[in-house]
């Protein structure tokens, strides 16, 4: 009798999944290019590229907010409405926690070791957990203090520099070289991995290093083919591998050594202070006292929170910085605000931002109308699910479109337009109703907004606040466009820059 019932059991739990699977699938897909057998709309992404100008021009063309690219047998989901965001990342967020596996990401994590590329599972809840509350806690950030304010006086006294010269500046190597910096010094202690230049600009080696680095970043889940096809890896079809591989290689002969080096020093005890991330990553211990960490794991999550730490803070102050000096009276209101909350007799610090908010309303309505990149960190549904009415496959990439989000005209009026006093009240740069992606959210979201958001404000308030900035003969304020190939200006921005402050200031910190 018993066995009868659990037979029985077993055959009506059966039918209901059955049923279950069938609900699920009477649902549609979301609209999209009609696929090929087998290779899907592979043909028509390699005859389109940029793969993501193809899949915003096909939303637009077709009106949606939704859509679906069968790539291969995989189901690329891509989204220009906050209230669908929401409905993937809000209400359905532990469905979609999860990362692809792609080429690109495999390779940089040293094959998923990390917090932030990794898909769901043990390894990914072990490492978010030591970035959380080792890495990024806030007794950390605030014995990191003094080295945030160091390199916010090395961009200073290094602008100035150039401002005693021909005074023209290149403002996205300016951006990169005080987000580098401080990254460098938070994670090594070091500043330059060389001498740098007299200037105090990047020398050879960050050059080099920053160059590898947005390679890499350029091509995280740039849509290989072989991200869709893995066999056809081995062949490398695009070109992609080669030039990931080579990046990486780049990066690590800078950073390697000196995790290395540092492992050995913790070892031999020549070193017994914990004054920097990469301190904070080798000494931490398991329950047996052993190292929590391999050295490979280090490696890899060094990798990923340099690759995190430097294009979007660097990107948004170049575009806003691009687009108030179209809008002169823009720069006007900001350094007016910087004279009232701070005065022109001491450098803003870190206890003036939260009261700058036009400064931050520049920044967030740069990630609004500029994002570094036009899709956030693909997530994978582990389930079949539905989601705004259509079947969204488990093991679908859902991706969310920056722009779409921040030019969609039913979330903002005048859309194309650079307006920072649309964000008003006590501005904060991330945006938990998805109407703009500043900082990625749920389990997925990124750990280090606080860090972000301070270094994004500090770079364009002491930019604004020490200098007056005018168009130089280089720059075409009238052609400022997207590149073709990614949505970073085309060109860099080069600007000419005079002193605006006292010129003692300037002295207390050469």
């Amino acid at each position: 009798m018993a066995n009868e019932l659990i037979i029985l059991g077993f055959a009506l739990l059966t039918i209901l999944l059955h049923k279950w699977s069938r609900r699920i699938r009477k649902h549609p897909l979301p609209p999209g290019p009609t696929a090929y057998p087998i290779v899907g709309c592979l043909p028509q992404m390699m005859r389109n590229k940029p793969a993501f100008r193809w899949m915003h021009n096909y939303m637009q063309t077709f009106k949606t907010e939704i859509a679906c690219f069968r790539l291969g047998n995989v189901h690329v989901i891509t989204v220009t409405s906050p209230q669908l965001a929401r409905e993937f990342f809000k209400e359905h967020d532990a469905i979609f926690s999860s990362r692809p596996e792609t080429m690109s990401t495999r390779l940089t994590t040293n094959g998923y070791l990390t917090a932030v590329l990794t898909p769901a599972g043990d390894q990914w809840k072990k490492m978010k957990r030591i970035v959380v509350s080792e890495v990024l806690k806030n007794d950390v950030y605030q014995s990191f203090h003094s080295k945030r304010c160091e390199e916010a006086d090395h961009l200073v006294r290094y602008v100035h520099n150039r401002s005693q010269g021909n005074g023209v500046l290149n403002v996205r190597e300016t951006a990169q070289l005080y987000c580098g910096g401080l990254i460098r010094k938070l994670v090594f202690g070091e500043r330059f991995f060389g001498c740098g230049m007299e200037d105090g600009g990047q020398g050879v080696e960050e050059s080099k290093h920053m160059d590898a680095l947005w390679t890499v970043l350029m091509h995280t889940y740039g849509f290989a083919i072989s991200d869709f096809v893995p066999f056809l890896e081995v062949f490398d079809l695009d070109g992609h591998k080669k030039i990931v591989t080579n990046a990486l290689a780049c990066m690590k002969k800078y950073q390697d050594p000196r995790i290395d080096k540092r492992v050995e020093m913790w070892r031999n005890g020549s070193r017994y202070t914990k004054e920097d991330i990469l301190d904070i990553l080798i000494n931490l211990k398991d329950s047996n006292d052993d190292p929590l960490l391999s050295k490979q794991e280090i490696k890899a999550q060094v990798n990923e929170i340099i690759l995190a730490a430097i294009d979007n803070p660097a990107s948004a102050v170049e575009w806003a910085l691009a687009e108030m000096m179209i809008e002169p009276s823009l720069l006007d209101l900001a350094a007016k605000e910087l004279d009232e909350v701070v005065g022109r007799n001491r450098l803003v610090q870190e206890s003036d931002l939260p009261q700058l908010n036009f400064i931050k309303a520049c920044v967030k309505e740069a990630f609004r109308l500029h994002p570094v990149t036009a899709f956030n960190l693909p997530h994978v549904s582990t389930v079949d699910s539905v989601v705004g009415g259509y079947h969204i496959p488990k093991g679908s990439h859902v991706m969310l479109s920056r722009p779409g989000l921040g030019r969609n005209p039913n979330t903002w009026d005048e859309p194309l337009k650079f307006k920072p006093q649309r964000h008003t009240g006590q501005v904060v740069l991330h945006d938990p109703q998805l109407q703009i992606l500043s900082f990625s959210t749920g389990l997925r979201g990124c750990p280090a907004v606080k860090l972000g958001s301070t270094m994004v404000t500090m770079l364009l308030a002491r930019l604004i606040q020490g200098f007056t900035w005018t168009p130089s003969s280089h720059t075409s304020l009238d052609h400022l466009i997207e590149a073709d190939s990614h949505i970073l200006l085309a060109q860099p921005l080069i600007a000419h820059v005079t002193p605006r402050l006292d010129p003692q200031l300037y002295h207390q910190i050469a």
